[in-house]
This record gives C-alpha cells, sequence and structure tokens, in this order.
C-alpha cells in the first residue's frame, strides 16, 4: 500500500518566486515515481501542472495577494516599502491555514507534510482536526533570510511552532539544522537531514541553441555569472567587490547578475561607484530556456551567500557543465566536493578563485568534468528514499 500524503506547500513552477517551488515539485515527482499518493494544497488557484499528484487549491477568494516576496526578511525592508502589503502576507498564510481545516476533512491521508513557514499553520490545523503526523520541511529560516542582520521576531514564532507541533523535522542541510538546534531549542532526535537535489537525466545530451550571449564569447570575454535574488542572504555586494578586484587581473571579463529584488538600485549604484559598470550586466529575473542559456554561457558561477540552506543554484551550475564557487556558508557545501569555497566575506579570496578559474583551463577543466559527474549523485530519488524512511518512522511511532 502507497503512503498518502497531505502535502501543503506555497507555489509550484511556473508560478514560482524562487526555489521553494522548485523543491517541491522535484521532491513530489520523485516521491510520486517511489510509490507515494500525494495530494498537494497551493493556497491559491494557478496554471500549474503536475499529473504525478493529486492538486488541490485553498481558493482564498476576493484577496488581494501581496506582491512581496515571502523569501525576504520582513524586518529589513524598503523605506518606500507599504507596510499593509507585509501585513497582508501574513494574512494570506492565516487564511490559507482555515482553508486548510474543511481540505484535511475532504481526503484520506497517512501523515501531513509542510514546507516551510508559509504552510506550517496551514499543517498545523489539518493535524488538528485529522489528528494525523505532521512533518515539516525547513528550506529555509528567518536566520538565513535576515542575512545575519536581524529576524522577525512574528516568522521565528511561526517557525518554531511548526517545529514544537511536529512528528519529525527535515532541513535541507546540516548547515540548517545546526542553526533549528542553536535558535529554535528543539530536540535532536526530530531532525533528519534531507538535502535537495536535481534529475540528472535533464543534464545529459543537452542542445547548443543560438544564445544571445555568444556575441560576448566571440569577442573573447569571459562569462561570471550570480544568480539569486538580490537581497542581504544572497551576497551579490560581496560579488560584485570580488567582481572589481578580479578585472583588475582580468579585465576581459563580464559579471552577469540574473535576479531582481529589494537590493537591485542598491547594487547598479554599487557597480558604478566601484567603476566597474560598463563590465557588469543585470539581466533581472530569468526562467527557462532563458536561465539555461545564462547557466551555459557561464565560465564561472558564483555563490557567495551569507546564509544559504541549500543552494539549488549551484548544484543546477555544476550539472550544467559551469564551474562554480560557493559559499562556505551553504548546505550544498556538503554534498559538492568538486567546487571552489570561500567564507562569503572573504572577498580576497574569492578574488583569488575567480582569477584562477579563469586564468588556467587545465583547473576549468577539472572543476566542470568532476563537478558534473558529481552531480549525478545528488538527486531527487536520493531526497524522496530519505524522506519516505521519515514517514516510515513517524508512522511506525504512531502505530505504536
Amino acid at each position: 500500500m502507497p503512503i498518502k500524503v497531505l502535502m501543503f506547500g506555497w507555489e509550484l513552477p511556473p508560478c514560482n518566486s524562487g526555489g521553494l517551488g522548485t523543491a517541491c515539485y522535484g521532491l513530489s515527482q520523485a516521491l510520486a515515481n517511489q510509490n507515494v499518493d500525494i495530494t498537494f494544497v497551493l493556497p491559491q488557484r494557478v496554471n500549474v501542472k503536475a499529473d504525478f499528484m493529486r492538486l488541490v487549491f485553498a481558493d482564498i477568494q476576493g484577496f488581494n495577494w501581496p506582491d512581496f516576496s515571502p523569501y525576504a526578511s520582513f524586518k529589513y525592508l524598503p523605506k518606500n516599502f507599504p507596510p499593509e502589503m507585509a501585513r497582508d502576507l501574513f494574512s494570506a498564510v492565516n487564511l490559507y491555514a482555515k482553508r486548510a481545516a474543511d481540505i484535511a476533512k475532504k481526503y484520506n491521508y497517512d501523515i501531513i507534510h509542510s514546507h516551510d513557514w508559509l504552510c506550517f499553520p496551514a499543517g498545523i490545523v489539518a493535524q488538528q482536526v485529522s489528528s494525523k503526523p505532521l512533518v515539516t520541511h525547513v528550506h529555509a529560516t528567518e536566520f538565513d533570510r535576515g542575512g545575519g542582520q536581524g529576524i522577525n521576531p512574528m516568522v521565528y514564532a511561526v517557525e518554531k511552532m511548526g517545529m514544537d507541533k511536529s512528528e519529525a523535522i527535515m532541513p535541507v542541510s546540516n548547515f540548517t539544522k545546526n542553526i533549528i538546534l542553536k535558535h529554535y531549542q528543539i530536540d535532536s532526535a526530530k531532525i533528519n537531514v534531507v538535502h535537495n537535489g536535481i534529475n540528472p537525466e535533464e543534464y545529459v545530451n543537452q542542445i547548443d541553441e543560438s544564445n544571445p550571449l555568444d556575441a560576448l564569447k566571440k569577442a573573447g570575454y569571459k562569462i561570471v555569472l550570480f544568480l539569486g535574488r538580490l537581497t542581504m542572504q544572497k551576497g551579490p555586494d560581496y560579488f560584485l567587490k570580488a567582481a572589481a578586484r578580479s578585472l583588475e587581473y582580468y579585465p576581459k571579463t563580464v559579471f552577469l547578475v540574473v535576479g531582481s529584488g529589494d537590493m537591485e538600485n542598491q547594487m547598479i549604484n554599487l557597480a558604478v561607484q566601484l567603476g566597474i559598470s560598463d563590465k557588469v550586466l543585470f539581466a533581472g529575473f530569468l526562467r527557462g530556456q532563458m536561465l539555461n542559456q545564462a547557466f551555459r554561457a557561464a565560465d564561472l558561477f558564483v555563490m557567495p551567500s551569507v546564509s544559504e540552506p541549500f543552494g539549488m543554484t549551484a548544484l543546477e551550475s555544476v550539472a550544467t557543465g559551469t564551474p562554480a564557487i560557493i559559499s562556505k556558508q551553504s548546505g550544498v557545501s556538503e554534498t559538492l566536493g568538486h567546487v571552489l569555497k570561500a567564507d562569503f566575506w572573504d572577498v580576497d579570496e574569492m578574488t583569488n578563485q575567480i582569477v584562477s578559474v579563469l586564468n588556467y583551463p587545465s583547473l576549468h577543466k577539472s572543476l566542470k568534468e568532476n563537478g558534473k559527474e558529481e552531480s549525478k549523485n545528488v538527486s531527487w530519488q536520493a531526497a524522496a528514499s530519505k524522506t519516505i524512511n521519515v514517514y516510515k518512522k513517524v508512522l511506525g511511532r504512531k502505530k505504536k
């Protein structure tokens, strides 16, 4: 008999604003491939398809959904940011939880699985009305989103409540596990690390389509890629500082910044202040083919995150065949050995590594070939197997 799961998520591709939706989709698909029956609940009706699981929409009517990204810390908002928008997100979370009660009564399932703080209240309500065990999946904490500069106590309270009421907690890395142990006073026996993954087969025999970045390559430029939200957590300012230093040694380089966020204007101004605005290309938020083109054109990917629970983009980069430099303060660093690693704040070391990869073809080739091969082991199928083991452990305890 398959394990039946009622899963609460906030988003799925292509209607996603970050890696949470991508992770939910990849893990759910892998679970379904391993005979798990999933009813996946989303807060609002959107144009998503996933024929491997049952999609249910909470359909919160008459609510003006906030545009503000749920991934940023509310403690540090732009000065012109309307405060009612932040409140709206909390209202959406609470309304989602209220609708979860009716949904939980309607479907048959063995276990409840909630992804991140946005969905923890919905999972708790479902637990209350069904008496089924709850497991929570921690993709990030408020200590990550704050970038080490403080937290929103309201988000923290929701996170802690969800973890306290869970039978098991699945952080995406040991890095995140240690944050939970340090700041949330959770019994370590409840914590089960489940690293994120990729589908390796998607990165085999990729077609080299026409790429708008080809002109730069033909002109002899190297391309160094940053991909992520332009927020304090992701360290884009450290990327630009390393870019300025690297250009002193390798001037024929373009630094491509892919992503958007509350630091975007600050980053544009910083590029001007550093005197490198002619060598920095701000591409905005990309997805699909355009994102793949950025990966495939890049000679190097740099992820200088201040606090990165996992870091899917680094894994996608090496799977594509693009060498990577990643922050030591990241969960993905636990899964990849054939990458270069630096502390996010160590601009000097990051510069040394960038220049070395650009200067030495043998280093570039080694990182590219070994990294691509290594990435095959960090799969969603492996993550699904670990998740199923957590389900079985929790359900086994309930039977006793």
